[in-house]
């Protein structure tokens, strides 16, 4: 399947991201503290030994089990501390030792490596057993131009039919690039370039394919574009060919290649600047029965551009238009300028045609000065696979899956330089990335990646040792809406068996769709109230003011998390949803109680977290009681309490989304819910969420003990305020009635005659005395100007 043209658009990164460690992904891995630098790997036809070239050594690793590597046999192959010495006082002592870097098969009983070997590079023959138990080295041999000097210098290496042909430098300094051709035998003389024109400019190699059909090999490799006159060195990357049947010219290019030429690989979209860097690349032979013009290169590609820092690009081509461009016409250099020009001239010969060897001296000039096509090697469909903004892609390896409904899919491994192992599936309307793989911790300086197609299993070779991880793990996704969500076409639904099982073969019952990941078609007769993992319960325990955070795990990238409380809304005053799908609030008496997580994807909406928060000093209830409201979302069928100490997470097996919450759009409580909230609807069971025999997530309302004593003091108070107040109030009325007003009391009530008590008790006496008028005790006013006494003489005792 091939992108479009806007593909680089459209790309879904989907990204479900297994812990490190989680059985979502188990990773085998293999080191030792005296093991280093794995980083170059072949693997066995019968995919079951994995030979590792290593710093100062080779290995034999037995791959053969799914979940353990073991070390069957090491190879110690090391300079001596004289070569050590020597190398010192010319490079750094850490780049001195000998780092395998060519690592090839000679034939089904031989191998042969080349190593950096202290700077001075050195070949050796390797017998392996046959059950790959026994290394053993035979002779080493002189390895200038068939190994980098230097460790860090890229290299490439292939062997067919028994002779090996290399890209690499030829010198210590790394001046003399050379594609060559080694171990030939009879009349099959070694080959390499005629440096004289500079037929490659400052090159680094990246990759070598061998095509069978054309008896042709492509080497991928960016340098120095001398066709472009810019101030500032452009780079561009190339592909060049060879023939495998190539010998030299017989007078002109003797022991020099007469079937080089190389062409640009452009992987650019419209309106930008090129992606111009190529990182690694791997081929895709056709489909069965499919001619080889089907044959697909994909490549990673970053820039030299700071305008497209830190991005990468993945581009395909197809042999095809690399034929055409190899066909078409050849730039002409100028010797005395040494520019390039486009002119159109008559052929002589055809560049890059095998049997040139053959050749007129007057062909083979014209074909050792016209090496470079004219023509670009465009994208396959015109367009960019994918384009990443987010992780720079340093490897790639690709593989063709036929999924349940027998089509065929392209599946690529895109390895990280930050550690991340992207599984990518290409689709007729963008790309779709199914998963994220943490293969390493750290960011390593240099790695390898190996794809095993008859095991299933992908290899990755790091400074640290080597990483084995299968392509597909269908196990992780524990229902069908997750099995068809992923979009994976190595996994799919099994209804009978109610699990997610690797496709193989014709099944035409199982349930899958890689093109649009719609549950609701695939998983409807499956039934989606399956066979389910234990539910994310979780009590939160907080003091009232403190923020509360409550996280919820997506389904992937593309999912949105959906926040629910039983019979309330959550107000945006009161809560902040934040980015990373997490709920924050303040805990306050109105914010305590349940609260619930639902992910939705592609119309798919699944519960991912319940919580509980409560108060600290609430005590816990002691017997388990129901709650309705999330049984209306969630069918449990048991309810299982494990035993054992300490707190557990909800066991809930048997507990799966709704069949209502499948249906297209559904987000949040039900629209019967919200206008009747006083009133939720009955649950078909009740569910009872526990740890250590008590209900973990049964609703429990907040303890105001405390705040119910202090209440109920203040009102004992208030009220016996309140009373004394009263009785008081009271106690002065009865007295203002009974004693005269303005009249003594005490003990001189006891002077009155019987004339002035008489004249007291009266309703309305009146008295004149000295001239003024007093009235009795129900009189409206006194006259105060007098002086008011006694009969018997003496001043009232009257009180304030």
């Amino acid at each position: 399947a091939s992108a479009g043209p806007d593909t680089m658009r459209s790309h879904a990164c989907r990204l479900v991201r297994p812990p490190p460690g989680s059985p979502g992904r188990p990773l085998v891995h293999f080191g030792s503290p005296d093991v280093t630098n794995t980083t170059t790997l072949l693997l066995s036809g019968d995919g079951d030994t994995l030979y590792v070239g290593a710093r100062d050594s080779v290995l034999a690793l037995d791959v053969s089990r799914d979940d353990a590597i073991s070390l069957t046999h090491r190879l110690d192959w090391s300079p001596s501390e004289k070569d050590l010495e020597q190398c010192g006082l010319v490079s750094f002592q850490a780049d001195c030792p000998n780092f395998i870097r060519v690592l090839q098969f000679l034939n089904s009983s031989h191998l042969y490596a080349c190593g950096t070997f202290a700077f001075s590079p050195r070949c050796s023959y390797i017998v392996c057993s046959t059950d790959s138990t026994t290394l053993m080295s035979l002779k080493s041999e002189e390895g200038r131009g068939r190994c980098p000097y230097d460790p860090y210098q890229r290299n490439t290496a292939i062997t067919v039919d028994g002779e090996l042909y290399t890209g690499t430098v030829a010198d210590y300094r790394g001046n003399r690039p050379v594609i060559s051709r080694h171990l030939g035998e009879g009349s099959r003389v070694d080959l390499k370039l005629d440096d004289s024109l500079g037929w490659l400019e400052d090159p680094t190699f990246i990759g070598s394919t061998f095509i069978p059909d054309e008896e042709k090999i492509y080497f991928f490799f960016s340098e120095v574009g001398r066709e472009y006159d810019f101030i500032e060195k452009f780079i561009v990357s190339r592909v060049s060919q060879i023939c495998t049947s190539d010998v030299g010219g017989q007078r002109t290019l003797q022991k020099r290649w007469t079937t080089f030429a190389k062409a640009q690989l452009l992987c650019q979209a419209d309106g930008e600047l090129p992606y111009n860097l190529i990182q690694d690349i791997d081929n895709l032979p056709p489909a069965e029965g499919a001619a080889a013009d089907d044959t697909l290169f994909y490549g990673v590609f970053t820039s030299q551009w700071s305008v497209n820092s830190g991005r990468s690009a993945v581009c395909s081509f197809s042999l095809a238009d690399i034929r055409a461009v190899f066909s078409g016409n050849y730039k002409v250099l100028n010797r005395d300028s040494l520019q390039w020009s486009t002119r159109v001239q008559e052929k002589v010969a055809n560049p890059g045609e095998c049997g040139l060897h053959n050749a007129s001296d007057n062909a083979l000039r014209f074909v050792k000065e016209n090496f470079l096509a004219d023509d670009s090697v465009r994208p396959a469909a015109r367009g960019l696979t994918l384009v990443s903004t987010e992780q720079n892609y340093s490897k790639v390896v690709v593989q063709r899956v036929q999924a349940a409904n027998l089509r065929l899919y392209t599946v690529l491994f895109l390895l990280s330089d930050s550690g991340f192992l992207h599984k990518t599936v290409l689709l007729q309307d963008g790309v779709h990335i199914i998963e994220e793989v943490q293969v390493f911790e750290s960011p390593q300086p240099t790695s390898s990646l190996k794809l095993s197609v008859p095991k299933a299993t992908v290899y990755v070779g790091t400074s640290d040792g080597v990483v084995k991880l299968p392509t597909a793990n269908c196990s992780f996704y524990w229902t069908c809406a997750q099995c068809v969500l992923a979009r994976d076409p190595f996994c799919a639904w099994d209804p009978a068996g109610r699990e997610c099982v690797r496709v193989s073969g014709v099944q035409t019952a199982l349930r899958q769709d890689v093109d649009g990941g719609n549950v609701e078609e695939a998983c409807l007769s499956a039934s989606l109230t399956l066979r389910t993992r234990s539910g994310p319960g979780e009590l939160v325990s907080v003091s009232l003011n403190e923020v509360v955070r409550l996280h919820c795990p997506a389904m992937s990238r593309l999912s949105r998390q959906l926040w629910e409380r039983p019979n309330s809304r959550l107000s945006a005053d009161l809560y902040l949803r934040l980015e990373d799908g997490g709920l924050m609030f303040v805990a306050t008496p109105a914010t305590l109680g349940h609260y619930l997580c639902r992910s939705a994807e592609n119309g798919y909406q699944q519960t991912m977290a319940i919580y509980l928060v409560r108060q600290k000093s609430s005590p816990v209830a002691q017997t388990p009681t129901s709650f309705s409201w999330f049984t209306r979302r969630l069918v449990p069928t048991q309810t299982v309490a494990e035993p054992g100490p300490g707190p557990r997470l909800l066991s809930s097996e048997g507990v799966v989304p709704h069949q209502a919450d499948v249906k297209q759009g559904h987000a949040g409580p039900t629209p019967s819910t919200r206008g009747n909230q006083g009133t939720p609807r009955q649950p078909q069971r009740n569910l009872s969420l526990w740890t250590d025999g008590e209900p973990l997530l049964a609703p429990r309302g907040p303890c105001y003990l405390k705040e119910l004593v202090v209440v109920s003091v203040l009102l004992v108070l208030c009220f016996s305020v309140l009373v004394t107040l009263v009785l008081y109030v009271v106690r002065l009325r009865v007295r203002t009635r009974t004693a005269p007003l303005g009249g003594s009391a005490g003990r001189d009530t006891d002077r009155r005659t019987p004339v002035d008590q008489e004249a007291l008790s009266g309703n309305k006496v009146s008295s004149r005395r000295n001239g003024q008028v007093v009235h009795g005790a129900h009189g409206r006013e006194s006259a105060c100007n007098g002086t008011l006494s006694g009969s018997n003489g003496h001043l009232p005792n009257i009180p304030i």
